[in-house]
């Protein structure tokens, strides 16, 4: 924290530092006489009527009382990486946007508008949709990608969004990110206050592509250009639709793992998408009864050694928070976390989006 040259604690941060990422230290109570302090990293995102609101890399929001503050500075916007392929916010969000593309598309400024959907009976329509609405195929394909100015005052491009999921028959999602330089925490504010409802968080994650290929034999794995009937009835989304097909075989250069099994679906499937240096990975799914044998590193082994001929370099994923088993996987393949991504839903709608994004979900294997 800022000491001052008498030694003593000082906060040195004002409402002007909104936007900037900044280090606090607040006196949170007292036990038996002794002050306890607690300290908070964050970018500050608001500073209102005596209360400062600070969101940390996770996306969540702590509020501080400006008269509880005993110290605090601004530090650097992002620390420096130790280990993974440099990379910005940006650069991600725009990889992985043109790894699993919308059926539809519309700029606002410099907002993305994505929709993808799917004609489903009424009777799988999940419980609790809106009777009118449509169902997307992931929030990632029917979401907005906000990476800049939208060209209009906020609320002005928020009723444009809901006007155009709307006019579509879908809920209006934003997507969000946080925790690297250039991520939208003060986006993320503005849109809390306004009532929008965080549904989702994950994270992205980064490692370097040749040790995924190094760490296991991908002799037995099947490679295909498209996803065939083998590889859909591994696929945890049953019944996909045309619309959902188009989404999964979107991207510059994509390919689809199967390992066979000894029965009609396979031991385990997996889907990478190349594009320049970078190589996506995605729904590693392995049978329940085979997880825990290395299923998951040999097919996500065979799709880097594949991205590794096409000269892809660096490997990014996206990861639940709560799945610690895929967590471990990837930790040991050498990934970190670059950002968290969050999924922001219009007030008082209930949901029409078939299922959160298409994260592996069987890293333990």
């Amino acid at each position: 924290m800022e000491i001052s040259a008498a030694g003593r604690l000082e906060v040195r941060i004002t409402a002007a530092d909104v936007g900037k990422r900044v280090s606090v230290r607040r006196l949170a109570g007292t036990e038996d006489t002794a002050e306890k302090f607690t300290d908070t990293v964050g970018v500050l995102t608001s500073w209102d009527s005596g209360v400062l609101t600070i969101t940390r890399k996770g996306g969540e929001s702590v509020r501080i009382s400006e008269s509880s503050l005993v110290a605090g500075k601004v530090v650097p916007a992002a620390p420096a990486r130790r280990r993974g392929p440099a990379a910005t916010y940006r650069e991600l969000a725009q990889v992985s946007a043109r790894g699993w593309l919308p059926v539809e598309s519309e700029r606002l400024g410099e907002w993305e508008l994505r929709a993808a959907v799917q004609k489903v009976p009424r009777e799988a329509r999940p419980r609790g949709a809106v009777v009118g609405r449509r169902v997307g195929f992931t929030r990632r394909a029917n979401s907005v990608l906000p990476l800049g100015d939208p060209g209009l005052p906020l609320d002005a491009a928020l009723t444009a969004v809901r006007r155009w999921y709307g006019d579509r028959g879908l809920p209006a999602y934003v997507q969000t990110a946080t925790g690297a330089q250039g991520t939208q925490e003060l986006l993320c504010s503005e849109l809390e206050r306004r009532g929008w409802t965080r549904e989702v968080t994950a994270e992205l994650w980064v490692g370097a592509l040749a040790p995924v290929a190094d760490r296991a034999d991908p002799a037995g794995v099947v490679l295909s250009r498209t996803a065939d009937d083998a590889w859909l009835a591994r696929y945890q989304r049953k019944g996909v639709s045309e619309v959902a097909l188009k989404v999964l075989g979107s991207g510059p250069s994509v390919w689809f793992a199967t390992v066979p099994g000894e029965g009609a679906e396979p031991a385990a499937i997996g889907r990478c998408v190349v594009d320049g240096r970078w190589a996506g990975f995605g729904a590693v799914e392995v049978d329940p009864a085979l997880r825990r044998r290395g299923l998951a590193s040999v097919v996500m082994a065979a799709l880097a050694s594949r991205a590794l001929e096409e000269g892809a370099s660096a490997a990014w994923l996206q990861v639940e928070t709560d799945n610690a088993g895929a967590r471990a996987l990837y930790t040991g393949m050498g990934f970190a976390a670059h950002h968290a991504y969050h999924h922001y839903r219009e007030p008082a709608l209930t949901d029409d989006i078939d299922d959160t994004d298409d994260t592996g979900r069987d890293g333990s294997s």
